[in-house]
């Protein structure tokens, strides 16, 4: 074997051994960058801020039980109302009311369905209904599309608020 064919066999041996790491460089960059817009696209965020004032002044005990009678009438409609309505009616709701951006009006609505109490702490099925939210978006993409601005979401919420 000459000198110029041992230069050229590791020169050749050189270059495929290079391509053969560029392929597989590649192949990680792909499959990192692919990873990460396929969880991008499948991650959902959900901000709830529980913020609450609570102020009471009672100055009688007449006056704090017409106020714990009115309040126990409302909670009753409000729970009733809620429990007629569908659990698919539910998450309609909910994310209408939470696409529209507006704070109070969220909070209404979580207060109707049950999730918060009337002080705006989390009620005992809150978490599971967002974990079952979760799923319920990935099966209803046509419904969130159809109320994608807070223009139809308000029309939504407005329509079907259960009040």
């Amino acid at each position: 074997m000459t000198r110029n064919q041992k230069i050229a066999l590791g020169c050749g041996g050189a270059g495929c051994l290079g391509l053969i790491v560029l392929v597989i460089a590649g192949c990680v960059i792909y499959f990192v960058s692919y990873r990460r817009s396929y969880r991008a696209g499948r991650d959902y965020t959900f901000n709830v801020n529980l913020n609450s004032n609570l102020n009471s002044n009672l100055n009688s005990n007449e006056n704090a039980n017409s106020n714990s009678n009115e309040n126990e009438n409302e909670n009753s409609t409000s729970s009733t109302s809620a429990s007629s309505m569908s659990d698919d009616d539910k998450h309609k709701l909910f994310q209408a009311a939470s696409v529209t951006g507006d704070g109070e009006l969220l909070r209404r609505v979580e207060v109707k369905l049950g999730l918060v109490n009337e002080d705006f702490t989390p009620g005992e099925g809150f978490q599971k209904f967002l974990a079952d939210h979760i799923s319920w978006g990935a099966r209803n993409y046509e419904f969130m599309q159809s109320i994608n601005t807070p223009e139809k979401a308000r029309a939504y919420v407005n329509e079907h608020y259960p009040e």
